[in-house]
């Protein structure tokens, strides 16, 4: 284990700790069943409307005490002490007269970048860091699964909202899901034949017709078809749909392992382990390829490879390569297919980004697959029905042959239960959900750290009211989605994520926690990428299931990383005084999920804070520079992932939502005489799933409908912007009067805009930020 080189040494800080504490990530471990939702929930409902414009938000009293709360109930924003709180008055004058100046020039931008976004030509210079020629589009979604459904399953309804929204949107399928080619019920099984030709054959036209469902309303919408030669020296099946062609699904129609986690060495996880040397194609019946094909490991990468460069996508959704398995039976959580094609789709990935430079940025998406059915459902019954509903269609349940196959028009073994194992309830992003990625400096600068091509971009705002920069992209490949950032006592500016490397050999795959620290603060320059290792000894142990680090920094001016392991514990390491990294240590818990969230208190002392699947489990340092405390049960309800962690009010807010619902919760966590949980309160909202961001009076997350929803203030409606986007919203307070909220849309073009941190305030106009994409 390669050890990570020291932060310099750090000066006792002068402040309190840094105000944006790391966040967190997903990502699908085992567990045992998730359990049914109580009878009871210990939070009131918000009294506002759900839906259509959010109704306005006044949450009713929460029970427990309420330190520093308003008198409505909506949490304070934490503002620690300032030391210029004595300064001239004269400074204060200018202070907020580049304040205003700075609002003022955010809107007069916004205004004209939100218009450049329709015009065909010449975008503003002060807007953007290069103009590509051509004419801009929305960005291109590529989703690549395992088996034919994967895609219905597990990535709505982000698949749904995207073909809704007009986005380019092309899936491709790596097998053909042949499975034992029974195409029947349970009650017909024995009585109908096997024929995996026929069986795939129908897979295929249900999800043709599922994808003309959601694309015009109309299952039996035409699609042309054709064959291509695959970079891999094989042959393609390319479906698109003729009334919106900008729908397309890609067949690689590759043969499947035909079970979850047996052994299978004709497979793609036998093919990446090299057990075989190749892997045989497996055409369906009425496919118009019609050569038979068969591609090593290599093979299958370039494929891949070469579908990439021909749609040059700005988004690529798949599947969680490293899922982990399930504590007492050591079998795989997911599919092996799911995780195996995921893990080709990663070379191929990297690949691309290597060997391809005429293209536009790219940034990755991965879907936590099987073991959703385990976590707190994350949609709202609306949601839901819409998903169940595009199941239905591709599980053929009227059985009229509106397809005109012989083969049948749909996949009759999930027809007994669309819905799969409740998985048409939930959808979970495996990674990037941390909302710490944005972050300001000293000078009220901001900074936005994200993955895209493998490496992590910056993009920089300089000061107040300067220019932005950017993406510019740190070296080192490999990176994976979620970056969290955290404030050393110096001023300087420290990103962690992991790393993903493949290595010489299958057992080479490795996942490890890395971080860059900036060389001064301000500085445009960051150092090389350190390891800190991962706590996992091998890859067969746990699939490298580690989830992306959360990070604090204690009040003696320490920091701290934290992860959870692929046993469902809490691993730590910890910055020793000098400056160097102490060991991977076992902080216990059990049944956690997704990425602990980590922020430091009003004293200065750390707390951390994870989701099982019945309630949230804290630790908590009894003061700054102490090793953390024991494991604790919060006693919160159950909630879905992911969670946020924010210092305020003296304490640590934790925000996170509702299941079944989407309703976004926030409680207040103290740690004087051990962790208390205060004010727990329901705040409704657009429904929606994934991560809130939330920094002085804004709250922003996923809606309904795949777009940002946002709540500026007490009495105001949430609203939803048209921006669409990948992974979470991050938001940051720049200066004290000053909230900045950014997203990466689906073009994979940074978003930023603004609010003055006061009542009655509201978002500037959306700025777009580097160069747009353009159409392949």
């Amino acid at each position: 284990m390669s050890e990570g080189r020291p932060f310099s040494a750090p000066t006792p800080p002068s402040v309190p700790p840094p105000r944006r504490p790391a966040a967190h990530q997903p990502a699908s471990s085992g567990a045992t069943p998730r359990p049914e939702p109580e009878a009871t929930d210990a939070v009131d409902d918000a009294n506002g409307p759900r839906g259509g414009s959010g109704g306005p938000r006044v949450p009713r009293q929460a029970t427990g005490p309420a330190p520093a709360a308003y008198p409505s109930g909506r949490p304070a924003h934490h503002r620690p002490a300032h030391p210029a709180l004595h300064r001239a008055r004269i400074v204060k004058a200018v202070a907020a007269c580049a304040a205003a100046t700075a609002a003022g020039m955010l809107v007069l931008r916004g205004n004209e970048a939100y218009a450049a976004l329709d015009a065909p030509t010449g975008a503003d210079s002060r807007l953007t860091t290069a103009t590509a020629a051509g004419t801009p589009d929305p960005g291109r979604v590529l989703q690549i699964v395992a088996h034919p459904d994967d895609d219905l399953y597990f990535m709505n309804p982000d698949l749904r909202y995207s073909i809704a929204a007009g986005h380019p949107v092309t899936s491709v399928y790596l097998t053909s899901g042949e499975a034992d080619g029974i195409n029947a019920g349970a009650a017909k099984q024995a009585t109908t034949a096997p024929n995996k030709p026929a069986y795939a054959e129908a897979r295929q036209n249900g999800i043709r017709a599922a994808y003309a469902k959601m694309a015009t309303g109309d299952r039996s919408s035409p699609w042309k078809r054709t064959v291509v030669a695959t970079k891999g020296g094989g042959h393609a099946e390319v479906d698109v749909l003729e009334a919106k062609p900008e729908v397309s699904l890609v067949w690689l129609q590759m043969r499947e392992a035909g079970n979850v986690y047996g052994d299978a060495p004709d497979s793609l996880h036998g093919l990446w382990d090299g057990r075989v040397p190749h892997l045989e194609s497996m055409l369906a019946s009425g496919t118009p390829v019609k050569q038979r094909f068969t591609y090593t490991k290599e093979q299958v990468v370039r494929t891949i490879e070469g579908v990439l460069e021909t749609y040059r996508p700005t988004t690529i959704r798949m599947q969680d390569p490293t899922p982990g398995r399930f504590p007492d039976t050591k079998r795989y959580t997911d599919h092996q297919d799911h995780f195996y094609g995921a893990r080709f789709v990663q070379m191929a990935a990297e690949a691309y980004a290597r060997e391809v430079k005429d293209r536009p940025h790219f940034a990755v998406q991965n879907y936590v697959g099987y073991f959703n059915s385990s976590l707190p459902l994350a949609l709202d019954p609306g949601e839901a029905k819409e998903k169940l509903d595009i199941l239905d269609t591709y599980a053929w349940l009227d059985r009229q042959n509106h397809c005109g196959s012989e083969a049948g028009c749909g996949d009759l073994k999930v027809a007994d239960h669309p819905s799969g194992n409740r998985w048409t309830d939930s959808i979970n992003y495996a990674r990037d959900t941390s909302t710490s990625w944005l972050t300001s400096d000293r000078d009220h600068g901001l900074w936005a750290f994200k993955v895209l091509d493998g490496q992590v971009a910056v993009w920089h705002r300089a000061g107040l009211i300067g220019s932005w920069s950017g993406p510019r992209l740190l070296p080192g490949t490999g990176m994976d989605q979620g970056i969290s950032t955290v404030t050393l006592p110096d001023g300087r500016i420290a990103a962690f994520g992991t790393r993903t490397t493949f290595g010489a050999r299958p057992a080479d795959y490795r996942r490890e926690v890395v971080y860059a620290v900036q060389r001064d603060p301000g500085s445009e320059e960051f150092g090389e990428w350190q390891s800190l290792g991962t706590p996992e000894a091998a890859d067969d142990t746990w699939t490298s299931d580690i989830s992306a680090p959360a990070v604090s920094v204690d009040g003696s001016g320490l920091a701290a990383v934290y992860v959870r392991d692929g046993a469902s514990g809490l691993r730590g390491r910890a910055q020793r005084a000098d400056g160097s990294w102490g060991p991977w240590e076992n902080h216990g818990g059990s049944d956690l999920h997704g990425t602990p969230a980590t922020a430091t208190d009003g004293a200065g002392r750390r707390m951390v804070f994870a989701a099982t699947t019945k309630t949230v489990i804290g630790w908590a340092q009894p003061e700054p520079g102490a090793p953390l405390g024991p494991a604790t049960h919060t006693g919160l309800p159950e909630t879905t992932l992911p969670l946020t962690a924010e210092a305020r009010e003296g304490g640590v807010r934790l925000w996170f939502r509702k299941p079944g619902s989407g309703n976004v919760r926030t409680a207040l966590m103290t740690g004087e005489g051990g962790l208390k949980v205060n004010n727990l309160t329901d705040l409704g909202g657009l429904q929606g799933f994934g991560s809130v961001t939330a920094s002085g009076h804004v709250l922003a997350g996923r809606t309904a409908g795949g777009r940002l929803g946002s709540d500026v203030g007490i009495g105001q409606p949430w609203q939803r912007s048209p921006l669409m986007f990948a992974g979470a919203p991050s938001s940051t307070m720049t200066g004290k009067n000053m909230v900045s909220l950014a997203v990466v849309g689906l073009d994979a073009r940074l978003y930023v805009t603004s609010s003055a941190d006061e009542a009655d305030a509201y978002l500037a106009p959306w700025q777009p930020v580097g160069p747009r994409s353009t159409a392949p």
